[in-house]
């Protein structure tokens, strides 16, 4: 992939996985440009992205002797990244749907209200994830963190026009990866089909 900093091999991951300390230090630190160049084509900003990198390096500092296979290393640390990634994503979409919530409806919502409310924030989350690198950035930075569309513009190196364009098509994209998980409303339970006769 990169000639110029290859993956750990598999005796030094072995090694690591026995407990020597040098050779551990050395799979973290052979891994290092690796995880980072995941973590920026996965996460939303630069410092999501250093954040990612980073709990995902302690991870395989902490956990390499669960890693099965000394060569599916590459795949584990993906993983470990894109997990990061999500969960920030839903961070920032819980935290922003807890911020607009009215302040009279303080009452505890039921268990079924509360598992329906993660399950919603988790296909948010996936879907924001599954869009391309520069729509999933404009559309955190905007419409999760909030931000004005010139601080967006400007930390993304956008003009406003190029900006506000990218932003519609991720916004686009989004509301399509959503409509397609949920079924029709006309073939909802209790509606009739078109064409169908029945009162």
């Amino acid at each position: 992939m990169n000639q110029r900093f290859p993956w750990p091999d598999e005796r030094l991951i072995k090694a690591a996985q026995d407990g020597d300390v040098t050779s551990l230090t050395t799979v973290v630190m052979e891994s290092q440009p690796h995880v980072r160049k995941f973590a920026i084509s996965l996460c939303a900003s630069p410092q999501d992205a250093e954040d990612a990198a980073q709990e995902a390096l302690i991870i395989l500092y902490r956990k390499i002797g669960t890693l099965r296979a000394t060569g599916a290393l590459a795949s584990w640390m993906f993983r470990i990244v894109r997990n990061e990634c999500l969960r920030q994503v839903r961070l920032l979409v819980s935290r922003r749907d807890e911020a607009s919530t009215e302040p009279e409806a303080s009452a505890e919502p039921s268990a079924e209200e509360a598992v329906l409310h993660r399950l919603e924030v988790e296909r948010i989350a996936a879907a924001v994830s599954a869009l391309p690198r520069d729509q999933r950035q404009v559309l955190i930075l905007r419409d999760v963190q909030g931000l004005p569309g010139r601080a967006v513009a400007d930390s993304l190196g956008l003009s406003s026009a190029a900006m506000k364009s990218r932003l519609h098509r991720a916004r686009a994209a989004l509301r399509h990866a959503l409509e397609a998980a949920d079924p029709a409303p006309d073939q909802a339970i209790g509606q009739p089909v078109e064409g169908d006769s029945r009162p």
